[in-house]
């Protein structure tokens, strides 16, 4: 799979682009994190061909009107990945999370089809493996408690990202329903 790598820069540091010759985009993952991006491409696509180039227009202007506080301006973005089912289903969900709105790991992972008392960690597994940060919004995930817990980008970008969305002032934690899904 060829696939084209660019730089794009962020309020919260240099991101590395990741999209596929029709423009998907396959990851999105902050410069320092270069490796992870690289073993999760493995991880997901075995062999892979990675050529730097510059970022598909539409995606980079998406991403400079989101970071200038157009917060929907990623809801359209076109996403391909390739993880297990139940990581697809849990990516697919964090789509369908509202701006301004937050979830926890325990109702997404009822949302994904997770029963047993382990649906907050086995939701957190799949949360934390997502390869295309901020248009795919796991920062929107809190804990049950409504603390921010783990980000694989920081927990200040996450803080950063959920005040950018007004998320955290509107609503610290949805209840345990997975009504919005």
């Amino acid at each position: 799979m060829k696939l084209t790598l660019s730089k794009l820069a962020s309020p919260l540091g240099e991101m590395l682009l990741v999209t596929d010759a029709d423009g998907r985009v396959r990851a999105l993952e902050f410069a320092e994190r270069h490796t992870r991006m690289c073993r999760n491409l493995w991880d997901q696509y075995g062999t892979y061909e990675l050529t730097e180039g510059a970022a598909p227009t539409i995606v980079a202007d998406l991403m400079q009107r989101y970071f200038a506080g157009e917060l929907r301006a990623l809801d359209d973005v076109d996403v391909a990945t390739a993880g297990t089912d139940r990581q697809e289903k849990a990516w697919a969900a964090l789509r369908r999370i509202p701006v301004t709105t937050t979830v926890t790991y325990g109702a997404l992972g009822k949302t994904i089809g997770i029963d047993d008392w382990r649906a907050a960690v086995d939701a957190g597994a799949a949360v934390g493996a997502n390869p295309v940060g901020i248009i795919v919004p796991c920062h929107r995930v809190l804990a049950s408690n409504g603390e921010l817990k783990g980000y694989a980008w920081g927990l200040h970008r996450k803080r950063w990202l959920l005040e950018h969305e007004r998320a955290l002032a509107v609503a610290p934690a949805m209840p345990q329903t997975a009504s919005l899904f």
